[in-house]
C-alpha cells in the first residue's frame, strides 16, 4: 500500500480462479477499514480461499447503493479507507459502484483502481475476433422488440460488440441480435477461467447451433459488420413482392427475403415493407 492511500479503492477480483487475485489486491483488501461487497457471502468465500482478512465486510449492491452511498462518503471524509469489490471481475461493469465513485469524485475524495480480471476483456482476448475498436453493452433488454431496437442502434457502428447474458435468455437474445445486425462472427464464452471454461466459435447467422443448455456465466462477443455488396432497394422490393405472393406474416416474409440476399438484415427488410416506393 502507498503511504498516501486513496479514500476509495476499486478492486478487481477473480472471475473464477482464486489464483488470479493479485498480491496488491490482497494487500489493499486486508488494509481497508471497510470492504463493500455486492454479495458478502461470495466475497467471504473468496477471502477464505485467498487468505484475505477483511476488517469489516459490508453489503453494497444495486438495491441499496443509492441509500448507502452518502454514509460511505461520510466514512471516507472521517478518514476511513474503503475498498469496493463485485461478485467477480472489475466492479462497475454491469455491477454496482458507479454512483459511489462519481459521488466520491464530486466530493474531492481520492479514488484509485487495483486492476485485474475482467470478463469482457478475457472473452475478447480469447475469441479471435477483432479486438479494437470494441463496444461493451452490458446486459441487453429482456423483451424481443426492445432487444432488436437495442442492437439496431449498433448496426452501422463498425466495432466488435461485447455483452453479458443469462443462460435462460441466450437463445432469444442471439436471435434478436441476428435480426438486427445480420451475419457476423460470434463467440459465446462461458465459465471464464474456471474448470469448465468454454469458447463456442460460430457465426451469428448460425446462432441456433449454440447449445441451449449452457451453464455458468456467459459473455458474448459479436464481430464488426462485414463488407458485403448490398443489393439496391429495387431488388429487395422485387423479392418482397415475390414472397408476399407466397403468403405469410410480415416478419416471416422479411426473414425469407433476408435468406435470399446479403447485406440486408431482417429488420431493414421489414422497415422497407412498411414504406411506399418513391
Amino acid at each position: 500500500m502507498p503511504l498516501t492511500s486513496p479514500n476509495l479503492w476499486v478492486v478487481a477480483t477473480p472471475l473464477g480462479n482464486p489464483g488470479d487475485l493479485s498480491p496488491r489486491a490482497r494487500e489493499v483488501l486486508c488494509a481497508a477499514d471497510m470492504v463493500l461487497a455486492e454479495d458478502t457471502r461470495r466475497a467471504g468465500t473468496l477471502f477464505k480461499m485467498t487468505d484475505v482478512h477483511a476488517k469489516k465486510l459490508v453489503s453494497f449492491h444495486d438495491h441499496n447503493e443509492e441509500a448507502k452511498a452518502p454514509g460511505f462518503i461520510e466514512a471516507m471524509r472521517e478518514g476511513q479507507t474503503l475498498a469496493l469489490v463485485s461478485d467477480a471481475g472489475m466492479p462497475l461493469f454491469s455491477d454496482p459502484g458507479y454512483r459511489l465513485v462519481r459521488l466520491a469524485r464530486q466530493e474531492g475524495l481520492a479514488v484509485s483502481v487495483v486492476p485485474g480480471p475482467s470478463a469482457p476483456l478475457t472473452a475478447l482476448a480469447a475469441s479471435g475476433i477483432a479486438p479494437q475498436p470494441f463496444t461493451f453493452l452490458g446486459f441487453p433488454p429482456r423483451k424481443r422488440s426492445e432487444q432488436e431496437r437495442f442492437f439496431g442502434e449498433f448496426r452501422a457502428v463498425s466495432t466488435t460488440l461485447v455483452f453479458f447474458e443469462r443462460k435462460n435468455r441466450l437463445a432469444d437474445t442471439l436471435a434478436a441480435a441476428y435480426t438486427a445486425l445480420g451475419p457476423r462472427e460470434l463467440c459465446v464464452a462461458r465459465e471464464l477461467t474456471k474448470t469448465h471454461e468454454e469458447f463456442i466459435l460460430t457465426r451469428l447467422e448460425e446462432h441456433a447451433s449454440v447449445p441451449g443448455d449452457l451453464l455458468g456465466e456467459i459473455t458474448v462477443v459479436v464481430g464488426p459488420p462485414e463488407s458485403v455488396d448490398k443489393p439496391e432497394e429495387s431488388v429487395i422490393r422485387a423479392l418482397i413482392a415475390e414472397e408476399q405472393a407466397a403468403g405469410g406474416k410480415p416478419r416471416d416474409i422479411a426473414r425469407r427475403v433476408k435468406e435470399r440476399t446479403s447485406g440486408w438484415t431482417v429488420g431493414e427488410v421489414y422497415q422497407l415493407m412498411q414504406q411506399r416506393p418513391e
